[in-house]
C-alpha cells in the first residue's frame, strides 16, 4: 500500500505546487520530511501509514484544532518566491480553536439590536491570555483569534436610504410588508411599509351586501370595505367595485370562498404591494421617511429622442416608452457574492443523502466569491487521507481542516452572513435545507441560523439566495437566452456549454476522495457556481437584473418562476397603474371562448402553426429564412389582446376579420397586450440592437445594451407561448387562435411567393422556410414581398452546408459550414442512454460533419456503416464491459412507494434482497440481462447474462432516424453483418 503524504508534507507541497502554477508548469509531488520531532521524540515513522485526525492530534500534542490554514504573507513577489525556491522549506501555519466553545452563550447579532440569542462570536477568549505559537522544527503553527466578523447578521432597519431594492417580503409577525435594499454602501438595510397597505380583494357586491355576510364581517382578520372604481376592458366600461380589506394575506383565502364572485383574489401579497406602489424591483431608489422615489429619471434630451423613434406610434405608446427608458438605461447593482457547495458524507456510492434526514455529516464546504475569497472548509475525520495534490487541486484557495462538524458549520454560517448574494446550484432542496437541518440535529439553535423557509424556496435573514439550478432551468432562458446549448439541467452540463467547463469526474464515493481530492472537487463546483452568474463581464446577473426590471418581480422570485410568471406579473402591474380590473380567467374562457378551428395536434384546442412536408434526402447548400419575432409581430401589427378580439364592444367601431378563422379584431383602440409586446419588440429592434453594435460606445456599454436586448429577446419570443397556453390567467383561445392563422396565412402566401420567383422550399416549420441553393437577388425579393405586404423582417436565420431530411416533419440533421452538426427531432444522447451508445452517437455526428461535397458525403456514409457495423458485431460478441453498457437512474422515492416496477426499482429491489441498503436519491446502476426482472444491478450481474437483442434494439431506435435521414436503413447494418456471417460460414 503506497504511504500517504503527511500533513505538513502536503502543505509543502501545495507550496510548490503553487509556484509551479504560476510559472505554467505541472504540480510536483511533495518529498518527505524525516527531520521534525517534538519533546525529543521521533513522531515520523518511516512508512507509517496514519489517518489525518490521528496526525493533527498527534502533531500538536493532543490539542484540540478546528482549522489548519496556510498563511500567504510570505508570497510578496515573483523574486522573493524565486529566492524562497533556494531556500529550505518553510511554512507558517495558523491554528485556531473550534469557532463553537458552547451553543448556549449569547450571540453577538450585527443589524439587530434586539436578537440576543445564539453563538458567542470569540467572546469565549475574552480575559484569556493569548496563546503562544507552537514551534515544530521550521514550522511554526500560531493560534489566531476568531473572525471578527459577526457570526449572526441581520438587515438594518432604515427609514432613509439609497440603493437597489432587490427583494419584497411580508413579515406576518408585524403585519407589514417590507423592501429589501442593497444600499450605496453594500449593506442590507429592510425599509418597512409605511402607507398603512393592507391586504384585499375585489367583489362586485355592494358594500351594504357585503357587511351582510356574518362570515366576512366577524372574521378576525377582517379590517373594512371601501368602494373602488376601475375600468374593464372586457366590458369596456368603468365599473365600481367593493374592497375587502383584511389584516391578513391568508385571509384572503377564506374569505374569497364567501363571495359568489372575487376578483384579484389569487395574487400573492408581496407582488400586490409592489402593484400598488409602483415599486420595480432590480432599481436604484431614494428612500425618504419610509416613501420610495426612483433614482434614475428620464433627461429631456432622452425623451425627445425616444418620440422621435416612436414618431409613428400614438401618443400613449410614446409616453410610456419614455416611462420605460430608466428600466434599460439605469446601470446594474454591483453586490458582493459568495457562491458555496457543500460535500455530505455516504456510505454508498452515487447516493445522495436525505435533506430532511440530515443523517450524515457535512464533510466540506467551498466558497468562491466575486471579491476574491477562495476557501474549502473540510472536516477531519477518521480514515480521512491527505494524499498527493491532484493537477486540479485549487492552488489559489485557503484549505482550513477542522476536527468539529459544528464549528464548520458556524464558519460557513458566518461567512453566508457577510455576503449580500449568495449563490447555489439546488441550494433550494439540497445545500441550505441539509445545512440547516444538519445544524439543528447538532444542537445549533435556530435562531442564528441564516436561513428564512419560504412555501416556494430558502431565503436568507440577510442577504439574497440565487439557486442556479432554479434559473437555469428556465425554459425560455434555457430556449431564447442561451439558444438551447444545454440540453439537461445539471451543473456539468450547463457549465459545459456555457463555460467550456465540466466538473471534476470521480470514479468513487465522494466519502472515499482523499483531502486534496475532495478540496479540489468541492471547490471546483463552488467556482463553476460562481462563474455561471459572473461570466463575460456578468451577463447573466445583468440579464437577472434586467428580468426584474421588466417583470416587476424581485430577484429571488423571478430567478425561480418560467416566463408565464413574468409576462402575468408585467401585465397585472400595468394593469394596476392604468387602473383597470384585472380580469377573472372564468370570464375570458366565457366571453372569449369561442375557437373556429379544428387542432390537428392532440390535446390543443385549436389549430396551430403550420409545418410543411419535408422531402427525403440529402441537398447541399441550404438557407434557412427566419420570420424574426413572428408571432409578436402579428400580435402588434393586428392589435391583438383579450379585449381587442370579437369585442363585447369596439369604440371607434373599426373592426377587421381574421383570415381563416373569422374573428373580429378591434382596430381603433390600442390593445393592452399588443402595446405592451409591440413596444418590447420595437425597443430592442429600434434602439437596443444598434446600441450593442455602436462602435462610438464604450464596451461596458455595448455589452450592457447587448444584455438589454437580449433580455427583451426572451420576452417577446415567449409571448405568445404564454397566451396561448391554457394555465395562463389571460389566456384567451379566440386571441390565441388569432396569432396562429394569422401566422399560417403569411408562411403560405411567402411559399406562393418564392414559388413565383423559382425559390425551392424544401421545408416549413411555424416561423422559419428552408429554401434549397437561392440566389442573392431573388432572395431579396423575397425579403421585400414579406415586408411590403405584412410588415414583418425576414432575415437569413442559419446557412447549412448540407441538410439530411428523413421524410418526416420536424426530423432532420443539418451540417454547418464549420462542420458542427445540429439534430432536430432525432433520438440523440439521453442522459440515462448507456455509454457505448453515447460515444457511438457523437462518433457518427462528428463523422457526418467530415462531409463538404456530395462525394464525400458518400464516403462519410460507408464510414457510418462501418461504425455501426462494428458496433452491432461487437454487441453480437459481447466485447463491451459492463460499465459500457450500464444504464444510470436515480429513485426519486422509497422503492415501496412506486406503483409501477420500473427497471431500476427492479435493479434496487435486488440490491435490498442482496443486503444493500437503498434510499431515495441513490442511483442505481443496472444492465440488461436474459432473466425474468430483464435487468440486473451492475454489482450483481455477469457478462454472459447479458440480453444482447434488448441492446441491440435501443442502438436501432437511437439510430434509425439518423439512417433514414442519409439514405440508409438499419438493415443495411444487419444485411453486412449476415452476409459476412454467410461467408464465414461457407469458406
Amino acid at each position: 500500500m503506497a504511504r500517504q503524504s503527511t500533513l505538513l508534507e502536503f502543505l509543502n507541497a501545495s507550496k510548490r505546487a503553487k509556484r509551479a502554477a504560476g510559472a505554467g508548469g505541472s504540480s510536483p509531488k511533495g518529498t518527505r520530511d524525516t527531520s521534525r520531532k517534538e519533546g525529543g521524540e521521533n513522531r515520523e515513522k518511516r512508512g507509517e501509514d496514519r489517518n489525518l485526525l490521528e496526525m493533527l492530534l498527534s502533531e500538536l500534542n493532543k490539542k484540540r484544532v478546528s482549522a489548519i490554514i496556510e498563511d500567504k504573507a510570505q508570497k510578496e513577489g515573483r523574486d522573493a518566491a524565486e529566492v524562497e525556491e533556494r531556500k529550505p522549506e518553510q511554512k507558517r501555519l495558523e491554528i485556531h480553536e473550534s469557532v463553537a466553545r458552547e451553543v448556549s452563550v449569547e450571540a453577538r447579532v450585527e443589524g439587530d439590536e434586539t436578537s440576543k440569542s445564539g453563538v458567542e462570536d470569540g467572546a469565549a477568549q475574552d480575559g484569556k491570555e493569548e496563546a503562544k505559537p507552537v514551534i515544530l522544527g521550521k514550522h511554526v503553527f500560531r493560534p489566531t483569534r476568531v473572525s471578527d466578523k459577526p457570526l449572526v447578521k441581520r438587515p438594518k432597519r432604515v427609514l432613509n436610504t439609497r440603493g437597489y431594492i432587490l427583494g419584497v417580503y411580508y413579515d406576518g409577525e408585524e403585519g407589514k410588508a417590507y423592501t429589501k435594499i442593497v444600499d450605496e454602501n453594500g449593506e442590507v438595510v429592510v425599509v418597512y411599509d409605511v402607507y398603512g397597505h393592507k391586504p384585499y380583494f375585489l367583489t362586485d357586491l355592494p358594500p351594504d351586501k357585503v357587511r351582510s355576510i356574518r362570515e366576512i364581517i366577524t372574521h378576525p382578520s377582517f379590517d373594512h370595505l371601501e368602494t373602488v372604481e376601475r375600468m374593464d376592458l372586457l366590458l369596456w366600461r368603468k365599473v365600481t367595485m367593493t374592497k375587502i380589506v383584511v389584516k391578513d394575506p391568508n385571509a384572503v383565502r377564506v374569505l374569497r370562498e364567501k363571495v359568489p364572485k372575487a376578483w384579484e383574489a389569487n395574487i400573492k401579497y408581496h407582488h400586490n404591494y409592489i402593484y400598488d406602489l409602483q415599486l420595480i424591483p432590480g432599481m436604484p431608489y431614494i428612500v425618504e421617511a419610509g416613501k420610495y422615489k426612483l433614482a434614475y429619471k428620464t433627461g429631456e434630451e432622452e425623451a425627445k429622442k425616444v418620440y422621435e423613434i416612436f414618431a409613428d406610434e400614438d401618443e400613449e405608446t410614446r409616453r410610456l416608452a419614455v416611462d420605460w427608458i430608466p428600466l434599460f438605461e439605469a446601470p446594474p447593482p454591483k453586490p458582493r457574492m459568495l457562491a458555496l457547495d457543500i460535500e455530505v458524507y455516504t456510505p454508498f456510492k452515487g447516493r445522495i443523502p436525505d435533506s430532511n434526514k440530515a443523517a450524515y455529516p457535512v464533510i466540506s464546504v467551498a466558497f468562491a466569491s466575486n471579491d476574491g475569497l477562495r476557501k474549502v472548509m473540510i472536516l477531519a475525520r477518521p480514515g480521512l487521507r491527505f494524499g498527493e495534490p491532484t493537477a486540479n487541486y485549487p492552488a489559489d484557495a485557503e484549505i482550513e481542516i477542522f476536527d468539529s462538524e459544528v464549528a464548520l458549520i458556524l464558519e460557513t454560517i458566518r461567512l453566508i452572513n457577510n455576503y449580500e448574494v449568495v449563490i447555489t446550484f439546488n441550494g433550494d432542496n439540497f445545500d441550505f435545507p441539509y445545512l440547516h437541518n444538519r445544524a439543528v440535529k447538532l444542537g445549533i439553535p435556530k435562531s442564528i441560523l441564516p436561513f428564512r423557509h419560504t412555501r416556494d424556496y430558502i431565503s436568507l435573514h440577510y442577504g439574497f439566495h440565487v439557486d442556479l439550478y432554479k434559473l437555469f432551468s428556465i425554459k425560455a432562458l434555457q430556449s431564447y437566452a442561451f439558444g438551447s446549448a444545454y440540453k439537461e439541467f445539471t451543473l456539468d452540463a450547463i457549465s459545459e456549454a456555457l463555460l467550456g467547463e465540466h466538473k471534476i469526474p470521480v470514479e468513487t464515493s465522494i466519502s472515499d476522495l482523499t483531502a486534496s481530492e475532495l478540496a479540489a472537487y468541492n471547490f471546483r463546483d463552488a467556482m463553476l457556481t460562481l462563474k455561471l452568474l459572473t461570466f463575460n463581464n456578468y451577463l447573466v446577473w445583468k440579464l437577472v437584473i434586467l428580468l426584474m426590471r421588466i417583470s416587476k418581480l424581485p430577484l429571488e422570485d423571478v430567478t425561480r418562476s418560467q416566463v408565464s410568471a413574468w409576462i402575468r406579473n408585467l401585465f397585472y402591474w400595468e394593469h394596476r397603474r392604468r387602473g383597470l380590473l384585472i380580469p377573472r380567467k372564468e370570464d375570458l374562457r366565457l366571453l372569449k371562448g369561442e375557437q373556429k378551428s379544428a387542432a390537428v395536434i392532440k390535446g390543443r384546442k385549436y389549430a396551430g402553426a403550420i409545418v410543411l412536408d419535408a422531402p427525403a434526402g440529402v441537398f447541399f447548400n441550404v438557407v434557412v429564412l427566419d420570420f424574426a419575432s413572428l408571432y409578436p409581430s402579428i400580435i402588434k401589427k393586428w392589435n391583438l389582446s383579450y379585449e381587442t378580439v370579437n369585442p363585447e364592444h369596439c369604440p371607434g367601431g373599426k373592426l377587421v376579420e381574421v383570415p381563416d378563422v373569422g374573428h373580429r379584431v378591434c382596430m381603433s383602440v390600442r390593445g393592452i397586450t399588443a402595446q405592451i409586446v409591440g413596444l418590447l419588440r420595437d425597443f430592442r429592434v429600434r434602439v437596443y440592437k444598434k446600441k450593442a453594435k455602436d462602435k462610438s460606445l464604450s464596451e461596458e456599454e455595448r455589452h450592457w445594451y447587448d444584455v438589454v436586448q437580449a433580455a427583451m429577446k426572451v420576452y417577446i419570443n415567449a409571448s405568445y407561448g404564454v397566451f396561448g397556453a391554457e394555465n395562463f390567467p389571460l389566456y384567451a383561445p379566440s386571441v390565441a387562435e388569432s396569432v396562429t392563422a394569422i401566422g399560417r396565412y403569411t408562411i403560405k402566401q411567402t411559399v406562393r411567393k418564392a414559388a413565383d420567383l423559382g425559390l425551392k422550399v424544401l421545408y416549413g416549420d411555424t416561423d422559419s422556410l428552408f429554401l434549397w441553393a437561392p440566389s442573392e437577388d431573388k432572395l431579396q425579393e423575397l425579403q421585400r414581398f414579406v415586408e411590403e405586404n405584412f410588415g414583418l423582417e425576414l432575415e437569413v436565420d442559419k446557412v447549412y452546408r448540407f441538410v439530411a431530411f428523413s421524410g418526416r416533419k420536424k426530423n432532420y440533421i443539418g451540417v454547418y459550414p464549420d462542420g458542427k452538426v445540429e439534430v432536430k427531432g432525432v433520438v440523440a444522447k439521453k442522459r440515462n442512454a448507456p455509454m457505448f451508445l453515447k460515444k457511438a452517437f457523437g462518433e457518427v455526428l462528428e463523422l457526418l460533419g467530415q462531409a463538404s461535397t456530395p462525394e464525400e458525403f458518400l464516403v462519410v456514409k460507408k464510414k457510418i456503416r462501418d461504425k455501426l457495423h462494428e458496433v452491432y458485431k461487437r454487441l453480437k460478441e459481447k466485447d463491451f464491459m459492463l460499465d459500457e453498457l450500464a444504464i444510470h437512474m436515480a429513485l426519486t422515492k422509497p422503492v415501496n412507494e412506486y406503483a409501477n416496477i420500473p427497471p431500476h426499482v427492479r435493479a434496487a429491489i435486488q440490491l435490498m434482497q442482496a443486503g444493500v441498503h437503498v434510499m431515495p436519491g441513490d442511483v442505481i446502476v443496472f444492465v440488461k440481462v436474459r432473466s425474468k426482472d430483464k435487468v440486473k444491478a451492475i454489482q450483481l450481474a455477469k457478462l454472459h447474462e447479458v440480453d444482447t437483442d434488448e441492446y441491440i434494439k435501443t442502438v436501432r431506435t437511437a439510430f434509425e432516424q439518423v439512417l433514414g435521414a442519409i439514405g440508409m436503413s438499419w438493415d443495411d447494418i444487419v444485411g453486412s453483418t449476415k452476409l459476412e456471417a454467410f461467408f464465414a460460414r461457407r469458406f
